[in-house]
C-alpha cells in the first residue's frame, strides 16, 4: 500500500497522540503534586505559627477573651463556682452569678472550665487595672455585706463562709467584722473581727446586692 492509500488514522499518529496525552497527564500529575506539596508546606507553616503564637498566650489573655462567657472555676479548697466572666483584673476576676457577684483571686484557682478559644491581649499602656487590695478597699468603703470563702481551715463545717463587713484593708490582709448572715453592720452585732491574709482568700461574694 502506498502513501496515498494510507488509512486516515495513522498508527504512528495515534502513537504520537497517545504519547502526547501521556506527557500531558504526567505534567498535570506533577503540577498536582507540587500544588499539594505547597499546600502542605503552607499548612505546616500556619500550624507552626499558631503553635508559636499559642506559646505566647497568657492565662489573662484567655480570661479577657472569655468576657461574657459562662465558666466554672474550681478553687483550691475544692469548691466549684459557676458564673459569667464579668471583669478580668490584674489579680482577680469577677464572676456574675444569678443574684450575686463574686470576686475570685487568681491564686485561689486550680482549674477553669469553659473558657473560650479567643485570647485578648491587654492593650499597651494599660497599668491602671485595680489590684486585689484596691478592689477590697472599694468594698470596705461601700460597707458591703459579704460572704468570704477562705482557702482552708474553715471555722466549722456548718459555717462554710465568714459573713461580715470589711473594716480595714492593709497591704496584704483585711479585717472582717463578723456578723450573722442577714444582720446589719452595727457595733452590737459584731461577734468578732477576723484578720485574713490575702493569700487565704478564695472568694468574696456579695451577700445581698451585687458588688459594685
Amino acid at each position: 500500500m502506498n502513501a496515498t492509500s494510507r488509512s486516515p488514522i495513522d498508527p504512528c499518529g495515534r502513537r504520537a497522540y497517545a504519547d502526547a496525552m501521556r506527557w500531558e497527564a504526567l505534567f498535570d500529575d506533577l503540577e498536582t503534586q507540587a500544588a499539594a506539596s505547597e499546600r502542605l508546606d503552607f499548612d505546616a507553616e500556619v500550624a507552626e505559627r499558631a503553635r508559636l503564637d499559642g506559646a505566647a498566650v497568657e492565662l489573662g489573655d484567655r480570661l479577657r477573651g472569655s468576657l461574657g462567657v459562662n465558666i466554672r472555676v474550681r478553687l483550691t479548697m475544692g469548691t466549684v463556682l459557676e458564673g459569667t466572666v464579668g471583669h478580668v483584673g490584674r489579680q482577680a476576676l469577677v464572676l456574675l452569678e444569678p443574684r450575686h457577684q463574686i470576686l475570685v483571686p487568681y491564686t485561689a484557682v486550680i482549674q477553669y472550665t469553659g473558657l473560650g478559644r479567643l485570647a485578648v491581649t491587654e492593650p499597651p499602656g494599660v497599668h491602671h487595672r485595680l489590684s486585689l487590695a484596691s478592689s477590697l478597699r472599694g468594698l470596705a468603703r461601700d460597707r458591703s455585706l459579704l460572704s468570704v470563702l477562705v482557702t482552708s481551715g474553715q471555722a466549722r463545717p456548718e459555717e462554710p463562709a465568714l459573713h461580715g463587713v470589711i473594716d480595714r484593708v492593709g497591704q496584704d490582709f483585711l479585717d472582717l467584722a463578723l456578723i450573722h448572715a442577714g444582720e446589719d453592720r452595727r457595733a452590737a452585732n459584731v461577734r468578732d473581727v477576723a484578720t485574713i491574709p490575702f493569700q487565704a482568700l478564695a472568694g468574696i461574694r456579695s451577700a445581698r446586692a451585687a458588688v459594685g
